[in-house]
């Protein structure tokens, strides 16, 4: 099975990209020590998460009491680790765009208070953002406003998985996971999860749809003293939905099976709950970050290529070899096989991969850490590549600014080029129909 799997299952490679790019370990670690603090808008702030709730104003609407019982919540919340876990889709595991996903209810009267994550629309998904904000059941409030779906999302509901997103709970995840039984899918939970659905909409018995995959639909049928029974078609007398976290295996499980990820290599939270006994190691932030290039074959002779004054330079030629040889390029010469090497490194490097993953996954500093890492701080890019791709993340991020101002009839034209379509996994939902 674990060879099978290994070999054959590319979605698990998509998977273990997401791992590697989507929630960088600089995000974790900044993340973990604002919260360790009590500082719970710090630790948002630090996973990309804009903050659209204001406690005072709440504490006047709906008074203290349920304050304090949502800034409580607010304090568990490991926004990190909610990133780990949220929805995305193929080709690239981004995001799922457009949700709005409830992590914890409130009764404060005729309408309860939901605590939601929301993403944004897919044309303004640059940065991969995600907002945190209260849903009082209108859809009024320039929190909701421009979102395609302001309604809690009957499929993803983190409100019923609190380990997904609660530091507190985040051990339940083996138990919620089935971690402990060698199973292909999520099956032998499915009764449970079940009745946790019915109970949370104050119901003993009922149906249960469940999605596995694709167009597959089957029906779980919960009698009153608990029995559960299954049929292929949900029919019409279904009162709610499995959640996505309780039809699949989690795609990390998965992962550590197949062998093609370590412990190490996962959200903190999560190693220490499917791996009883790990204590998780030291991550380096760039894994991918690459050394200095090596030694150049230049006229016979062995040259060295370094940082000089936070650019990457050739050491064995002159200042005035250099600006002669650089003038023969301009002129359509052949190059110079050091500055070649150095051109090259400005428009095509080796890291460009992994440049575009992480600007694709909003790690902007990571990105740019990871370019200064092979060029210096003080290089000035040439046309090519990878400034392409730096100027068009940074173009991007306008249509985000426009859909958080509230401006969501001005879309801009999608400037985001698609590289590579591998496989999609069910868990990460089909494709958007566009980009716009």
């Amino acid at each position: 099975m674990t060879t099978h799997l290994a070999d054959g299952d590319t979605r698990l490679t998509l998977w273990r990209r997401v791992r590697e790019f989507a929630v960088p370990p600089a995000m974790i670690e900044t993340a973990t020590a604002r919260r360790h603090t009590g500082d719970w808008a710090g630790a948002c702030a630090a996973a990309g998460f804009d903050v659209d709730l204001d406690l005072r104003a709440l504490a006047r609407e709906s008074g203290r009491d349920v304050r304090d019982r949502i800034r409580a919540d607010l304090r568990r919340l490991a926004p990190d680790l909610l990133r780990w876990h949220l929805p995305r889709i193929a080709p690239d595991g981004l995001l799922r765009p457009g949700l709005t996903m409830p992590l914890a209810r409130y009764d404060t009267g005729p309408r309860p208070l939901h605590l939601v994550a929301r993403t944004p629309p897919a044309w303004a998904d640059a940065g991969q953002r995600v907002s945190l904000a209260l849903w009082d059941g209108t859809l009024g409030g320039p929190a909701a406003r421009g979102h395609p779906h302001p309604r809690p999302s009957r499929r993803y509901r983190f409100d019923l998985h609190r380990h997904l997103w609660d530091s507190g709970a985040a051990a339940d995840l083996r138990v919620r996971a089935g971690a402990d039984r060698l199973s292909l899918c999520a099956a032998h939970r499915w009764a449970d999860e079940a009745r946790i659905v019915l109970r949370s909409e104050g119901l003993d018995s009922g149906t249960v749809a469940v999605r596995p995959g694709g167009r597959q639909r089957l029906a779980l049928r919960v009698a009153s003293d608990g029995t559960v029974t299954t049929g292929r078609d949900p029919g019409s007398g279904v009162v709610a939905v499995l959640p996505d976290a309780a039809t699949t295996l989690p795609p990390d499980l998965e992962l550590l099976r197949a062998g093609l990820i370590d412990a190490d290599r996962l959200h903190p939270l999560v190693a220490t709950a499917l791996v009883p006994g790990h204590t998780p190691a030291a991550r380096a932030p760039y894994p991918d970050r690459p050394g200095q290039p090596p030694l150049v074959e230049c006229r016979g002779v062995r040259h060295r290529i370094a940082m000089v004054d936070g650019v990457l330079s050739a050491l064995d030629h002159s200042p005035d070899e250099l600006r002669r040889e650089e003038l023969l390029m301009a002129l359509g010469g052949p190059p110079l096989p050091c500055l070649r090497v150095i051109d090259e490194a400005h428009r095509r490097p080796d890291c460009l991969t992994g440049v575009r993953e992480r600007l694709d996954h909003g790690d902007v500093a990571g990105a740019l850490a990871v370019v200064e890492g092979l060029l210096g701080p003080e290089a000035v890019l040439r046309d090519g590549p990878l400034k392409d791709e730096l100027e068009s993340a940074a173009r991007r991020r306008i249509a985000y600014g426009l859909y958080r101002a509230g401006l969501a009839g001005s879309r801009p034209a999608p400037v985001r080029t698609r590289r590579h379509r591998p496989s999609r996994d069910p868990r990460l939902g089909p494709r958007p129909a566009s980009r716009r």
